[in-house]
């Protein structure tokens, strides 16, 4: 027995001596197009079909109607005014304190809807972020300042409560629920985590004095809206005007 051990070791030893560590000789490269030309895996694709009819069940699931379509333009836009409104409703609700107006910016929008119906899919190609909505308490100077620079961008997405004019790049007559902001006044404002750290030119939102997390993803609040108001309707209404 002690024989056996002894010669499984030395072999052990000898296979350990003459083993040699593998080492990079050659590198090549090839340049392959992404495109039609590429062989289909078909064995994949048969083992992902399950999974990709299911999703598209659920992703093709109607769960509202637009009378008429909702474009996205500046200065002001059907479908910015309807995302504008329906985040401020849905933070209304999933926020226990005041709100003045909610904002979001033209180029979160992704895409246009096109009347007829809304479904799934549709909200997740208006949003495809996995963007949070935060409620920030701005002063009234900061609002103007924001306002002034949606006057420069040529036009950005507020909710209803909130009107402006724009001249010459600078925002005029800006009022929240009718009254002239007050510079030294304090206002709350529904947006996303991204805009709130300055994206896209919403510098001023990051000046909050304070700032509230929901931990809510704004698509998922966009499609608990078309669900429960399932008339998806927007007009343009002078919120935004360019002189």
């Amino acid at each position: 027995m002690k024989r056996i051990t002894l010669l499984l070791l030395a072999a052990t030893a000898i296979v350990s001596c003459t083993h040699q560590p593998r080492r990079l000789t050659a590198v090549s490269e090839e340049m392959k197009a992404i495109d039609s030309t590429l062989a289909e895996d078909t064995a994949y694709l048969h083992a992902l079909a399950p999974v990709r009819d299911a999703l598209n069940a659920q992703m093709d699931i109607v769960i509202g109607y637009a009378p008429e379509a909702l474009t996205v333009r500046q200065p002001e836009c059907t479908m910015l005014n309807w995302a504008c409104d329906a985040l401020f409703d849905m933070a209304a609700e999933v926020y226990n304190g005041p709100l003045d107006f909610a904002t979001a910016n033209i180029g979160g929008m992704r895409c246009n809807w096109q009347a007829g119906d809304i479904t799934r899919r549709s909200v997740f190609e208006l949003m495809p972020f996995d963007n949070r909505l935060v409620i920030l308490t701005l002063q009234g100077s900061d609002v103007l300042e924001l306002c002034d620079e949606f006057a420069r961008q040529g036009g950005q997405g507020v909710s209803r409560q909130l009107r402006m004019q724009m001249r010459g790049g600078k925002a005029q007559n800006v009022s929240i629920n009718g009254k002239p902001v007050v510079p030294d006044a304090l206002y709350y404002v529904a947006t996303s985590d991204y805009l709130a750290g300055g994206a896209d030119h919403f510098d001023a939102l990051t000046h909050a004095i304070d700032k509230h997390e929901t931990g809510l993803k704004i698509r998922d609040l966009y499609m608990q809206y078309v669900i429960s108001r399932p008339t998806v309707a927007a007009k343009v209404d002078g919120r935004m005007t360019a002189l």
